[in-house]
């Protein structure tokens, strides 16, 4: 891997990487794409119902299909972590992973994001013995249980209707008195009769014995702060994945996000980013591979200029 030098190298491969190494392959130059994990986060939705073109797919078709589109365009898909980025001397960069290096002349940063957590007592110990992030991976394990869920957003909203399939019953449990679902996902919460909404409430104790067996709240809830639950699903949003880019020297916003304009472009000359770990307003996969596109004609533009 060392002896070649590439025009691009896409450190990512979720649907905003592999967006982009799209565009990059048909623009001919020469890509490569490197992740732990081909597909990102998105494999593990179970419904998505707002992507152009499909009326409904699941996240694995989804990324399995873009994947596909890449490889037509003789793109280099390559199955590893990486754990360092550094400029050279060259102006190019050399990406790591554990044994080897890529040597580019750009990179497109497409990492994205990781579950956040609530960091209370019992959700370390518990985890995944009744503490879960993902209703897709695990939900199935909880078929005619009780089962909670912390988190008051769309993502919530969606995981509360997934979850409804398996269990009991279901408690979406969130700190603010609204859930901030988008007007078809309220819709059919309120529809569902085995959902049931608990406001003004945070999580703030995992309990159980060999699993899962409560929750403890910051307050009273039908006269206890204490609730039985088999298992708790938390989905309170992401952390942008962007450390390898502070790293280097990439500018950071408060959030953590990869501060970008509307070419793609960040403030280290040659680095791109794109999607989730981005700092775009809007996260939604479509937004994300318009993102990896846009920074692909970036660093096409970028090398031509060069």
């Amino acid at each position: 891997m060392t002896e070649e030098k590439y025009d691009t190298v896409i450190v990512g491969g979720g649907v905003s990487g592999l967006g982009a190494a799209i565009y990059a392959g048909r623009l001919t130059m020469k890509t490569a794409v490197i992740a732990e994990q081909m597909g990102g986060t998105i494999i593990l939705t179970n419904d998505i119902s707002n992507y152009p073109g499909f009326k409904q797919i699941d996240g694995m078709g989804l990324a399995n299909k873009i994947k596909e589109h890449a490889k037509e365009y003789n793109v280099e898909m390559i199955d590893k972590k990486v754990t360092k980025i550094e400029k050279c001397g060259d102006g190019c960069f050399k990406v790591f992973t554990k044994d080897d290096f890529l040597h580019t002349k750009t990179v497109i940063f497409a990492t994205g994001t990781k579950w956040r957590k609530l960091n209370v007592p019992g959700e370390k110990e518990f985890s995944g013995n009744g503490v879960h992030y993902c209703g897709l991976c695990d939900g199935v394990m909880y078929k005619d249980k009780i089962i909670g869920i912390a988190g008051g957003g769309d993502s919530a909203a969606k995981e509360a209707l997934l979850l409804a399939e398996y269990g009991k019953k279901v408690y979406l449990i969130f700190r603010k008195d609204k859930i901030r679902a988008e007007p078809i996902n309220f819709r059919k919460i309120m529809e569902n009769k085995k959902i049931e909404l608990i406001p003004n409430t945070n999580v703030v104790e995992i309990k159980g014995g060999k699993s899962v067996n409560g929750v403890v709240f910051d307050k009273a809830y039908k006269d206890s702060k204490e609730f039985e639950l088999d298992a708790l699903f938390i989905d309170i949003g992401h952390i942008p994945l962007s450390n390898l880019a502070k790293e280097i020297g990439v500018e950071i916003n408060e959030k953590g996000e990869v501060k970008i304009d509307r070419e793609s472009k960040t403030n280290l000359e040659g680095f791109f980013a794109a999607g989730d770990v981005a700092d775009n307003v809007f996260k939604q996969a479509i937004t994300g591979v318009a993102e990896g596109v846009i920074a692909a004609h970036s660093v096409y533009e970028h090398i031509n200029k060069e």
